[in-house]
Parts: C-alpha cells; structure tokens; sequence
C-alpha cells in the first residue's frame, strides 16, 4: 500500500512525499524511505539539474505530463514534495505501487535459476 505516500487534497491534486538521492549512476524509483519514495537521480543537484530530473521521472512512472508535475517544497533539500496534477487518484496509487515494486525487485527478474544451466 503506498497511500502514506501521499496527501489527496480538496481539488484532486496529489502531493507526493519524495527521497531524492541526486549524482547517482542511475535514475530510477528505488523503493521507500519512512514516508517517502525514494528516488534516485543520476543529474547533480546544482543548478536545480536533480528537481528537473525528478520531476521528470515522477511524471513518466505516473503517467503525466511534465507540466503536471510541480516541486512545491525541498528546493534545496534531500525531502522534497511535488504536487501532481491530471491522473485519478486510484490510478496514480495503482502506477506508484508498480514503480516502487519495479525498482526494488532484485536484478535478472525472480532469482530463480533454471535448471540445467
């Protein structure tokens, strides 16, 4: 369940709780971090590069535009909140909980060897 995530406000929109870890090797949504989603960007953090980034890859693993998604607080800060806009809540929850199942799934899929090999 991933709604202590986020907050749905009055007039649809979400407010997303993220984890940003910026200079990483690659960009992606890593899983959670207490109430937050962690995230992974592979831009530096000058120059507002890692916002720009995170934001973009929020906007793809919900399904929105770029423009529907707004960093309203964490500028300079490790703890961030973008405000989402333009997809139903049911399934912004549906799309976040496969992102976060995605990237933390291990390497290679299941695990499980095949036999014979």
């Amino acid at each position: 369940m991933v709604e202590d995530l986020y907050e749905l406000r009055d007039d649809g929109t979400i407010v997303l709780a993220v984890h940003a870890q910026p200079g990483a090797g690659r960009s992606a949504i890593v899983g959670r971090h207490g109430t937050s989603v962690k995230v992974r960007v592979a831009a530096p953090p000058e120059g507002g590069r890692a916002n720009e980034a995170l934001a973009r890859l929020l906007a793809d693993a919900v399904g929105v535009d770029r423009g529907a998604v707004e960093l309203v607080s964490g500028d300079h800060s490790r703890s961030k909140r973008f405000l989402i806009s333009g997809v139903e809540p049911e399934e912004f929850a549906k799309r976040l909980e496969t992102a976060i199942e995605e990237g933390t799934a291990p390497p290679g899929g299941s695990g499980r060897r095949h036999p014979g090999r």
